[in-house]
């Protein structure tokens, strides 16, 4: 780095992330008087949203994807599109006047004495707190075997992927049965022959926006948000299977996909020739592959001793009682099972910045 042109800030707390866990401490933090700012990579305020697949709708009702202060604008029990999201968000940063500088890049998170630095290219913010609401879907994941493929066929992760325009004529494979691989390949399906691969997760057994949904939806986000937590034996004894397993089919059901006429296989487990092989030995003959494999998350820009040996934050409802001033929002199953949707993440945005304004009154008590 260029010590003649590189530009320092300081601010109280730095926010690292402008989607709906980032966005929620903020407003806790305005609420409380704190000093902030938030940094996003993004070009705008909701393109996290916006970049999804084009007729991507969200799985829970309006009346549940408002953060604190402003209601989502739509009738309470449609599903809000990705665009309506994003444009929702940026909403929420003009109506509470949030600082947030977007098309910035964290490059890392390390500390100097008693103080955080957090790096943006040639940019150095000194801060007392940071705060990492990058979520949970930051790293595209991928099999090992995925450059394998012949070069012929059009490959694409799920976060790639906005329509059909962007494959070729032929066949198209979905590798993962969650919800994104289901989603995906009943909207290709009219139009070529689709294959769908991997186990199915189960599914909510009632018609997504039904009556018996309503009750049902009711019912599954009390048991996320109350029951599912690190703070009940149930929830801790959840966690590792929650984590490591996809949700369930929420809006596209086992029946449907077969009414579509989706073709399933089991994993794949390689290639062959260029192509995807399925355990048992079939051998697919598609011009299209698109990897609904989910993501990782990848933390390796925090230069801080903060992980324990798989790499995750050790934290306890977001804090990390190691680093003092450090903090996690957004993440699966941070303290509960909904702590990563926008039905669940402002419980623990506002517990995270009563932590900050605890800490700074203490600090400054302290002087």
């Amino acid at each position: 780095m260029n010590g003649e042109r590189e530009r320092k800030d300081r601010v109280e707390t730095v926010i690292i992330g402008g989607g709906q866990a980032g966005l929620s401490v903020g407003y806790h933090l305005t609420k409380r008087g704190r000093e902030f700012l938030i940094l996003d990579a993004n070009e705008r305020i909701g393109d996290s949203w916006r970049k999804r697949w084009d007729s991507l709708r969200v799985f829970t009702p309006a009346r549940a994807d408002g953060l604190a202060g402003l209601p989502f604008p739509a009738p309470p029990w449609s599903f809000p599109t990705k665009d309506e999201i994003g444009d929702y968000f940026e909403a929420y940063v003009e109506r509470f006047q949030l600082p947030v500088e977007t098309e910035v890049r964290v490059d890392g998170i390390s500390k100097e004495e008693d103080r955080y630095v957090v790096a943006c290219g040639d940019r150095r913010i000194e801060a007392d707190n940071v705060v990492v609401a990058t979520g949970a879907c930051r790293n595209p994941k991928v099999p090992m075997f995925a450059p394998e493929l012949d070069p012929r066929i059009v490959q694409l992760h799920s976060s790639e992927y906005r329509s059909s325009s962007q494959l070729l004529a032929g066949d198209v494979l979905l590798v993962g049965a969650g919800n994104s691989g289901a989603e995906i390949a009943r909207e290709l399906s009219p139009t070529r022959t689709t294959w769908l691969a991997g186990k199915e997760p189960g599914h909510i057994p009632a018609r997504h926006g039904s009556i018996p949904f309503r009750v049902l939806f009711r019912v599954i986000r009390f048991i996320g948000t109350h029951i599912l937590t690190m703070g009940t034996p149930i929830g801790r004894k959840a966690r590792p299977k929650f984590v490591s397993h996809g949700t369930p089919l929420i809006r596209v059901r086992p029946k449907d996909l077969a009414a579509a006429g989706i073709k399933r296989v089991g994993k794949i487990t390689g290639i062959k020739e260029g192509k995807p092989l399925v355990e048992g030995g079939q051998v697919l003959d598609v011009a299209n592959v698109i990897w609904c494999t989910g993501f990782r998350s990848d933390f390796s820009w925090i230069q801080l001793p903060v992980f324990d040996p798989a790499g995750e934050p050790e934290q306890v409802r977001g804090v990390v009682a190691k680093e003092p001033g450090l903090y996690f929002v957004g993440l699966l199953f941070l303290y509960a099972a909904t702590s990563d949707v926008l039905p669940g993440v402002g419980r623990d945005a506002e517990y995270i910045a009563n932590h900050i304004d605890s800490r700074m009154v203490t600090a400054g008590a302290g002087a």
